[in-house]
């Protein structure tokens, strides 16, 4: 039978199918034992720590006397230069004990002066109209930074004694933050090492090296605050200037090669 009959060439083209899939079926098996087999952990790790330094927001702030707003009301310069005049003198103060409780100038930050109006209630007048007051409040803040902890209750009690008007609260805060991120994500890869090395010990593989490393989650540093509200702060416990700790958490995804027996394979 000729070899260009169509039955012939069904069979060779059959048989060749055949050995292709053969050939790959044991490409296959031999690419399958050569790879080694893949343990993936992830791990996550809490790291506390103490701060060493703080901020503090302090608030100065003067007032005009308040006035009958109409449409002609306009700033009375002299009252406007009055109030700042006041409150310039309260913000030198204030440096002043600051520097004494023991602040290097440059740790004292005096903000841009703010100049804001405010409404009133107004009173009836005799036409049986309430016409509104406004007056005009003068802002200055005041930024402390504190490296000395140790310090802080001092500077508390002074801020108090120089009567700040508001005392927005203490944040605290590291120095070396690169330092306490690093040591949350060390944590966290040997944290991933030793539940590789539990997961291979009990299955009876061995790790070999490390195939793949990544972060789930990144170190996150957030500084602390302690709120303080200005009615508080003069009765605040000696307690309550403990700083406590600052968290920071870290997650990694690692992967390793193991080996895996030609009976786990099968």
């Amino acid at each position: 039978m000729p070899m260009t009959h169509p039955l012939c060439r069904l069979r060779v083209l059959a048989l060749a199918v055949l050995m292709i899939v053969a050939s790959l079926a044991m490409l296959s098996r031999v690419h399958a034992e050569e790879m080694p087999g893949r343990l993936e952990v992830q791990a996550e790790a809490e790291l506390q720590v103490v701060p060493d330094r703080a901020t503090l927001n302090a608030r100065l702030w003067e007032y005009t006397p308040a006035i009958a707003r109409r449409k002609d009301t306009v700033n009375d310069p002299d009252a406007l230069r009055e109030a700042r005049d006041r409150l310039e003198v309260r913000a030198a103060e204030l440096i002043r004990t600051m520097e004494e409780a023991g602040l290097a100038r440059e740790a004292i930050h005096a903000g841009s002066l703010d100049v804001q109006p405010e409404h009133l209630p107004g009173e009836r007048y005799e036409k049986g109209e309430r016409e509104s007051l406004v007056r005009t409040r003068l802002e200055r803040p005041i930024l402390l930074e504190l490296d000395d902890l140790e310090r802080l209750p001092v500077v508390l009690d002074a801020l108090t004694a120089a009567r700040v008007d508001a005392l927005d609260g203490v944040s605290y805060d590291l120095a070396d933050r690169d330092a306490a991120t690093d040591e949350a994500l060390v944590k966290a890869l040997g944290k991933a090492r030793r539940k590789a090395s539990l997961m291979a010990k009990t299955l009876g593989i061995d790790l070999g090296e490390v195939m793949a490393v990544s972060e789930t989650r990144s170190p996150i540093f957030q500084p602390r605050t302690m709120a303080m509200s200005a009615d508080a702060r003069e009765s605040l416990p000696q307690a309550e200037y403990r700083p406590g700790t600052i968290t920071i958490e870290a997650g990694v995804s690692v992967s390793w090669a193991i080996d895996i027996a030609p009976s786990v394979r099968r």
